[in-house]
């Protein structure tokens, strides 16, 4: 007969299958139980080595892997502002093709593009008619002749690079290269050909009150921003689109406030 005292239990206690497994593994363990800590510690050390080794993992691989590199892109000079594509006060410019170029002169020797030599006939036609006559003395430059023109005539003179350009563009930036700058003299006083007494003569004074009607302007007056010397017998074509945007895109330029009213 079993007494109450030889049995393993007490007597009059409730027992339940979940006695029989051991405490670390009880879900219905109470929470403050040390089996529940080493549960949670188990579990969240578990999570956080996966979480380092996934980080460590991906800066491993960041390292490691080779790098995609690009090209710098050229930064295009889209504003007037921005365009320093110039040497020693000389803004850069196309040479004209031969296929744009006539002669304005009887021997062939003088050229200007098409447009342009149209309306420099007609302006020499209208300035002969009140008397004045207006003689070219040179039209357009290949950037070939632009450099002996600046580095032997240079080199001749005994002058630096930075004299020479106040008097001549270097190659590649002369506005002879477009076919729209035409240097003019008067027919009547040769000898002011190229000089800056040539502003005294009639026909600078003609072309002073009368070139803007064909087109025509003059490129350097006295303290031009650019720095180049003072050159009253070079004149430039603007008098259609490309001619207007070859010289004022590179210059920009604001509009000049007149006092007519009407556009």
């Amino acid at each position: 007969m079993n007494k109450a005292g030889f049995s393993g239990k007490p007597q009059n206690s409730s027992t339940s299958p979940g006695d029989d497994i051991p405490v670390a593994l009880r879900d219905t363990a109470d929470a403050g139980s040390p089996g529940r800590w080493r549960v949670l510690i188990l579990v969240f050390g578990a999570i956080g080595g996966f979480i380092l080794l996934a980080v460590a993992s991906g800066f491993f691989f960041f390292v490691t892997s080779p790098k995609k590199t690009t090209e710098a892109q050229p930064i295009l000079n889209s504003t007037p502002e921005e365009n320093n594509d110039h040497v020693l006060g000389h803004f850069v410019y196309p040479e004209a093709p031969e296929s744009e170029l006539v002669a304005i002169t009887a021997d062939g020797r003088i050229r200007m593009r098409k447009s342009a030599a149209e309306k420099y006939q007609a302006m020499v036609q209208a300035a002969r008619s009140k008397g004045v006559i207006l003689v070219s003395i040179s039209g357009f430059r290949s950037i070939k002749q632009q450099e002996q023109l600046f580095f032997d005539i240079g080199a001749q003179r005994n002058q630096t690079p930075a004299q020479r350009a106040a008097l001549s563009a270097p190659p590649g930036h002369s506005e002879h290269h477009t076919g729209y700058a035409v240097d003019i003299g008067d027919g009547t006083v040769p000898a002011t050909n190229l000089q800056t007494n040539f502003d005294n003569t009639k026909a600078f004074q003609w072309l002073e009150g009368n070139a803007a009607r064909f087109g025509f302007e003059l490129s350097f007056p006295k303290d031009n921003s650019q720095g180049v010397s003072y050159e009253p017998w070079h004149w430039r074509f603007v008098g259609d689109r490309d001619s207007l945007e070859t010289f004022y895109k590179a210059k920009n330029l604001n509009p000049t406030p007149t006092s007519q009213s009407t556009p």
